[in-house]
């Protein structure tokens, strides 16, 4: 009870006085995160659209391989990255283990699964509604799938957020590829892990504090765009 109120203490503390360290972790996590998000709906939404339109031999392979890529375990992620970045693996020569790059290539990949899923059966549902209309328009491929993307954002948005929280918890594949440098690669959840196995847990809870913080104020942030297009306003 005593490390929880201290934790409470700190982390409040920390917050008011805006420390550094506290401010440089927290950002450092949100770039990570935020930046792997953006790439990986980029990746996602249009494999979901074309799933969800187009008919072909494996499809059925292809969506049972994304369904069981939502449980992929993320060390195991962290391993393969860490084995294709090192200086040993093809891609050595660019010098990217240990950086925030690595960092958001091995949540790119955990999360692509995760989105691709749920943004799937939403325009699969989509699709159903609108199939007889736009094949009746005759429109092309491409045309069909921005169509569904534009017209399921919102639950698009849904994905976005499943996303989100997978990929700003993640400890054991950035833990893995970033090192956990100091003022590098150190984010949020791997300064817990730390800061926990020194036995520091006031630090520890303080710094969860703001990391569930933080969560809830960009899944309040993508709930209010969510209301602000049904109201109209965009």
């Amino acid at each position: 009870m005593v490390d929880l109120w201290d934790g409470l203490t700190q982390a409040f503390w920390l917050v008011i006085t805006l420390d550094r360290e506290l401010a440089e972790i927290a950002l450092r996590s949100l770039y990570v995160t935020l930046t792997a998000l953006v790439i990986a709906c980029l990746i996602a939404f249009p494999l979901a659209a074309f799933l969800a339109v187009r008919r072909f031999r494996f499809r059925r392979l292809i969506i049972a391989i994304l369904n069981a890529l939502m449980g992929l375990p993320p060390v195991v992620v962290g391993l393969i990255v860490y084995v294709l970045l090192s200086r040993s693996g093809p891609f050595g020569v660019l010098g990217l283990l240990f950086t925030p790059t690595a960092m958001i290539i091995a949540q790119i990949i955990i999360i692509v699964p995760l989105i691709a899923s749920i943004a799937h059966q939403s325009l699969r549902d989509l699709w159903q509604e609108y199939h007889d209309l736009l094949i009746s328009m005759n429109v092309s491929q491409g045309q069909k799938m921005r169509t569904l993307i534009w017209d399921a954002r919102r639950a698009l948005l849904t994905a976005s957020l499943a996303g989100f929280g997978r990929g700003i918890g993640e400890v054991g594949a950035i833990m893995i590829v970033g090192g956990n440098i100091d003022n590098v690669t150190r984010v949020l959840t791997t300064a817990i892990a730390l800061e926990t196995g020194k036995g520091a847990f006031a630090l520890a809870l303080a710094l969860g504090f703001v990391l569930i913080a933080l969560t809830i104020a960009v899944n309040l942030m993508i709930h209010w765009l969510g209301q602000t297009e049904r109201e109209g306003r965009w």
